[in-house]
């Protein structure tokens, strides 16, 4: 649960949260920000089109170019604007001061609405005060050029925006903070499922018990993953039985023919130390014993060794290529037609053209220990049948077949039926031959056949001519 870092995921979630949160909340703040500053700047531009100064007081206080004080006879209930700053602007930027403690910059701006060259123009302006002032800037109502401008502080609008920043830098740090707790509750809560797997991997590694199962509940991500380490556990477990059942079966079927070595051995070398050689009948067939026992030891080696290997995934090994399956079956079948001659049997071949995937070598072996089998359990002067149609291989024999209640067994590891118990063999040349099969695709299975004996069908992928690419 510890990274390179020091901080454990947990951690880690909590910060990421934490972390989306706070630029979230920052985000919405500087655009609330925006949009309330955009609102007081239409509001206070509002607010100097509704302060229009009156044009008869203005007209009295500017005229010809010049300011006078305002003249006796105007009115006293004139209106003007409130705690507004406004100026009388001519056409050459001269200005005059009406209503106000400050004076304002006048701007190119003002002088063109003064010109009658724009109606009217909204800026920023600095008053002789140093205070930055809104101002709208207006042409005279007179038949005179001339502009009046009226302002008032921005202080109106940046001293809310100043406190708004104060209420949302506090907001987005609530916000963060409230997050990282939550970030840390929904982390303990959501990895409590990876915490019970971690310990589970934990107890495995510590004391290899493949037992361990840990509940799954729903069907979300965590859910797959306890499920796939239930199914990992159970498979390393059925592989440790396997691998248990495979040595203590080898040990098994080792041990005969080693003990009859060892024995027809010491005899020889015992007829030799004494000085009492045996007949020469006796030698001889001791020899001969001595040659078939190493031979079947050799054979039993061999077929441990294949089933030893990993079993690659159905049309994924390395060695693959197209091969005829009617080539690789006629080579099989003149090999083991040799070993029938002298007990008078025959092999019949009836093969079409079929190409499929597999490695030559592999699938030419499952094909003999199939022909084996059947010359094995066919008696003397009988016939084994052998046909290729349409991508199906059955080799037929017409010996005393197979109880029902035994077929489905056939094909495990060591497994011998009891009546073939004293024929030679190990049992694990039908594994060899469901293995090779799996492994380019196919199937393959074993029943009763019409008439007696027993029936091998082998169905391998494939075509009745080979792919472009093979010559």
């Amino acid at each position: 649960m510890r990274s390179g870092r020091g901080l454990s995921l947990r951690s880690r979630l909590a910060l990421l949260t934490a972390a989306a949160v706070a630029v979230a909340v920052a985000a919405c703040a500087i655009a609330a920000w925006f949009l309330v500053r955009d609102q007081l700047i239409r509001s206070l531009d509002d607010t100097l089109r509704d302060n229009r100064a009156d044009p008869v007081a203005v007209y009295r206080m500017w005229q010809n170019g010049q300011c006078y004080a305002e003249p006796a006879d105007v009115p006293q209930n004139v209106p003007m604007p409130f705690d507004s700053t406004i100026q009388v602007v001519s056409a050459d930027g001269s200005s005059c001061i009406i209503s106000g403690a400050a004076t304002l910059d006048v701007s190119p701006s003002d002088t063109a609405v003064a010109g009658r060259r724009a109606a009217e123009s909204f800026h920023n302006a600095t008053g002789s005060d140093g205070v930055t002032y809104r101002v709208l800037t207006r042409p005279l109502e007179t038949t005179t050029n001339g502009a009046v401008t009226v302002a008032r502080p921005l202080s109106e609008v940046t001293d809310p925006l100043r406190s708004l920043v104060v209420v949302l830098a506090l907001v987005a740090a609530a916000g963060a903070i409230t997050a990282a707790g939550a970030g840390v509750a929904l982390a303990r809560a959501g990895l409590r499922p990876v915490d019970r797997l971690t310990a589970a991997a934990e107890h495995v590694a510590a004391t290899e018990d493949l037992s361990t199962r840990i509940p799954v509940a729903g069907d979300d991500e965590i859910a797959r993953l306890s499920a796939a380490f239930n199914s990992m556990t159970a498979a390393l477990a059925s592989s440790r039985e396997l691998q248990q059942q495979l040595i203590a079966d080898a040990g098994h079927e080792l041990r005969t023919p080693l003990t009859s070595l060892r024995t027809n051995i010491d005899l020889l070398v015992r007829s030799e130390q004494t000085g009492r050689p045996l007949p020469p009948d006796d030698r001889r067939r001791l020899l001969e014993s001595v040659t078939d026992q190493l031979a079947e030891l050799a054979a039993l080696i061999g077929d441990l060794q294949e089933l030893s290997r990993p079993e690659k995934p159905a049309g994924h090994g390395s060695r693959l290529e197209v091969v005829g399956l009617h080539e690789v079956t006629r080579r099989a079948v003149d090999r083991v037609r040799l070993r029938g001659r002298a007990r008078g049997l025959a092999i019949e071949a009836e093969l079409e053209d079929w190409f499929v995937r597999a490695e030559p070598a592999a699938l030419e072996r499952a094909l003999v220990n199939l022909l084996d089998n059947a010359v094995k359990f066919s008696g003397d002067g009988e016939v084994v049948e052998v046909t290729l149609h349409g991508g199906l291989l059955r080799i037929r024999d017409h010996g005393p077949g197979i109880p029902p209640h035994e077929l489905p067994h056939v094909f495990e590891r060591f497994w011998r039926s009891p009546g073939a118990r004293g024929l030679p063999g190990s049992g694990l040349g039908l594994s060899i031959v469901a293995r090779t099969v799996r492994e380019s695709g196919g199937d393959v299975a074993l029943h009763p056949a019409a008439g007696g004996g027993i029936e091998a069908v082998l169905r391998l992928p494939g075509a009745p001519t080979p792919p472009p690419s093979v010559p």
